[in-house]
C-alpha cells in the first residue's frame, strides 16, 4: 500500500497541468495572468516529481499505484527507470516552453487559450510515458494527438496550417487503430492489460521455448504506429509543413509529443525481442528515412523547414536502432535529440545566431585523395581504439558496433573537412580533440544508459543472418552517401549537382501525391474551397533558387 502511495505522488503533475488548462476556458484572452502562474507552477511541481520518483526508482527499482479499471484492463501509473528518464525530460522541456511562451505570445489575443492548450498537451504526454496499463496507455496516447491537432490549427485562419493538421489527423487516426489492435489481441492473449505481468509471461515464454501465437501481429501493429507517429517516410510531409504553428508548439512537437512512436518500441522491447519481422521493418524504414531526410535536410534554406527534416531523421535513426535491439543507444539519441531540438527551435529567430553564422568563412577545399583517405583512417582508428578501450566485441554486440561505425562515418567528415583543406595545423589538432571527445561520449553515455535501463529491457542478442544482411547493406549504404558528400564540395558548381539539389529541396515530391489525397477528403467540404498544395509552392521556389545556400549534400 505504501509502494502504491509513492508511485501516485507522479499523478500530481499531470493534474497540475489538467487544471490550468481548465482554467484557461475562463481566462482564454489578452494577459490571462492566473493562467499564466499555474503554468508555471505546474511545470516547477514537474520538475520536482521528477527528482522524486527519480529517487523513488533508484530506491525500490519499480512502482506501480493501485489499479483503477475492469478485468485487469484501465488505469495505472508504472514507474520505472523508462518511464522516469521520459517523464524527466518532459518535465524540464515543459518549464523551458512554458517560459518561453509567456514572452512570446505576450499581447496575443487568445495567450490564455494558447498556454492551456500546451498545458493539456504536455498532461497527455506525461501520462502517457506513466502508463503502467494498456488501457490508460491507449487513452493517453489518443489524448497526446488530440490535444496537439488543437495546438497546430491554433492560427486556424491560415491554410498552410489547416492542411498539415489535416494530413497528422489522417495518419494519427490509422495509429490509433493499429495501437487498439495490438492491444486488443495482447489482452487476449495474456488476459491483463499490466505491463509487468505481460513482460514477465513474455520473458517466461520465450525462456521455455513457448509459441505465442499472434505476438507477430502485434509487434507489427506497434511498429507501424510508432512509424506513423513519428512521420516516417512517405507520411513525413505534414511535419514538415507545420511551421505555421508558433514555435513553442514547434519545440514541444519536435522535442516531445514526436518521441511517443520510439518511446512506444523501447516500452515494448520485450514484445519487439520476442519477434522478428517487425523489427526488420524498423530497421529498413527507419534506416532509408533517416538516410532520406538527413539528405534533404542538408538542401534546405529556410531554418525551420530543415529543422523540420533534421527531426525526420533522427527519428528514423532511433526507430532504426530499435531495430537493432539497442535499445538504450535509443533512448539516449531520443533524450539528446530533444533537448537539441528544443534549443534549435526556440533560437531560431535568434539575430545573434544569424550574426554568428554570417561570421564562419568556409575553408578552402583541395581536393586530395590522399589526404580525404588519411581522414577517413584517422576516424576508424579512433572509433576502433575507443570499441577496443570499452570491451566491444563485433562477435557478440554487433548491433552496438554497427551504430557506433555509423557515427564514426560523421567523424570522417570532420577529419576529411580539417585535412583536405587550406588550413592550419590548430584547426585540425581541434577536430582531432573534437572526435575523440564524440567517440568517447557515445561509448560513456551509451554504458550509462544500459546501466540505468538494464532491469527494463531484454538483454541484447546477436542479429540473425537476414537482419547481419540488412546492416551490412545500411553501413554499405550510409558509407556510399558519407562519401559523396565528403566529395561533394569539389563539383558543387555542376549543372547535373544544381538540378539534383533542386529535386531534393523539394523531398524528392514523396510528399506531393499525399496531398493531393488530402485535398480531395477534403475539397468537397465547402463549395469552391480551394486548398493550397505547399508542396506546388515549395517546386516554384525551388526552381529560382538553382545552388545550395547553406551546406552541400
Amino acid at each position: 500500500m505504501t509502494e502504491h502511495l509513492l508511485a501516485s505522488i507522479a499523478l500530481l503533475s499531470p493534474l497540475a497541468f489538467i487544471l490550468t488548462a481548465l482554467i484557461s476556458w475562463f481566462q482564454p484572452g489578452i494577459r490571462p495572468n492566473l493562467v499564466k502562474k499555474l503554468g508555471v507552477i505546474s511545470a516547477t511541481i514537474s520538475i520536482t516529481i521528477a527528482i522524486v520518483c527519480s529517487v523513488f526508482v533508484v530506491k525500490y527499482s519499480f512502482l506501480e499505484t493501485a489499479f483503477f479499471g475492469i478485468a485487469n484492463i484501465g488505469l495505472s501509473l508504472r514507474l520505472d527507470s523508462i518511464s522516469v528518464i521520459m517523464f524527466s525530460m518532459i518535465a524540464l522541456l515543459s518549464f523551458i516552453i512554458i517560459r518561453f511562451s509567456l514572452n512570446y505570445l505576450d499581447g496575443d489575443k487568445r495567450q490564455g487559450a494558447f498556454i492551456g492548450r500546451l498545458a493539456a498537451t504536455i498532461a497527455a504526454v506525461q501520462l502517457l510515458v506513466l502508463s503502467g496499463n494498456l488501457g490508460l496507455l491507449f487513452l493517453a496516447w489518443i489524448s497526446t494527438s488530440i490535444t496537439l491537432h488543437r495546438l497546430l490549427i491554433f492560427y486556424h485562419e491560415r491554410p498552410g496550417a489547416i492542411i498539415a493538421a489535416r494530413k497528422k489527423f489522417i495518419i494519427a487516426r490509422v495509429a490509433d487503430v493499429c495501437v487498439l489492435s495490438a492491444i486488443s489481441i495482447l489482452y487476449q492473449m495474456f488476459g491483463t492489460g499490466n505491463f509487468g505481468d505481460i513482460f514477465t509471461m513474455i520473458k517466461s515464454n520465450v525462456a521455455a521455448n513457448i509459441s505465442m501465437e499472434g505476438m507477430e501481429i502485434v509487434a507489427l501493429l506497434f511498429a507501424a504506429a510508432a512509424i506513423l507517429k513519428s512521420a516516417q517516410f512517405p507520411t513525413h510531409g505534414w511535419l514538415i509543413e507545420v511551421m505555421e504553428t508558433p514555435t513553442p508548439v514547434s519545440a514541444l512537437l519536435h522535442a516531445g509529443v514526436l518521441n511517443a512512436g520510439p518511446f512506444l518500441i523501447i516500452r515494448m522491447a520485450y514484445i519487439m525481442d520476442a519477434t522478428t519481422y517487425a523489427s526488420i521493418a524498423l530497421l529498413i524504414i527507419g534506416g532509408f528515412t533517416a538516410l532520406f531526410a538527413s539528405v534533404v535536410y542538408l538542401t534546405q534554406t529556410s531554418v525551420k523547414t530543415a529543422l523540420g527534416y533534421s527531426s525526420v531523421g533522427h527519428m528514423g535513426f532511433s526507430l532504426m536502432v530499435c531495430g537493432l535491439g539497442v535499445f538504450p543507444a535509443a533512448m539516449l539519441h531520443l533524450v539528446a535529440h530533444s533537448f537539441y531540438k528544443a534549443h534549435s527551435f526556440l533560437s531560431s529567430g535568434s539575430v545573434i545566431d544569424l550574426i554568428q553564422s554570417a561570421k564562419i568563412v568556409s575553408a578552402k577545399r583541395i581536393g586530395s585523395p590522399l589526404r580525404i583517405g588519411l581522414g577517413i583512417i584517422l576516424s576508424f582508428s579512433v572509433y576502433t581504439s575507443f570499441a577496443l578501450i570499452w570491451g566491444i566485441d563485433p562477435n557478440t554486440e554487433l548491433a552496438l558496433f554497427a551504430i557506433g561505425a555509423i557515427i564514426v562515418m560523421g567523424l570522417s567528415r570532420l577529419f576529411t573537412a580539417a585535412l583536405d583543406s587550406t588550413v592550419s595545423l590548430k584547426l585540425i589538432l581541434r577536430a582531432s580533440l573534437l572526435a575523440v571527445v564524440v567517440a568517447a561520449a557515445f561509448f560513456t553515455l551509451e554504458a550509462g544508459a544500459h546501466h540505468l535501463l538494464s532491469a527494463q529491457i531484454p538483454v541484447l542478442t546477436n542479429p540473425s543472418i537476414l537482419e547481419t544482411g540488412l546492416i551490412s547493406a545500411i553501413l554499405i549504404i550510409f558509407g556510399i552517401t558519407v562519401f559523396i558528400q565528403i566529395l561533394a564540395p569539389l563539383f558543387r558548381a555542376k549543372p547535373a549537382y544544381i538540378n539534383l539539389a533542386i529535386h531534393l529541396r523539394n523531398g524528392l515530391y514523396a510528399n506531393a501525391l499525399f496531398d493531393r489525397m488530402v485535398r480531395a477528403l477534403y475539397s468537397h467540404g465547402k463549395p469552391g474551397e480551394e486548398l493550397i498544395d505547399p508542396s506546388d509552392l515549395r517546386h516554384k521556389k525551388s526552381i529560382k533558387q538553382v545552388a545550395f545556400k547553406e551546406q552541400p549534400v
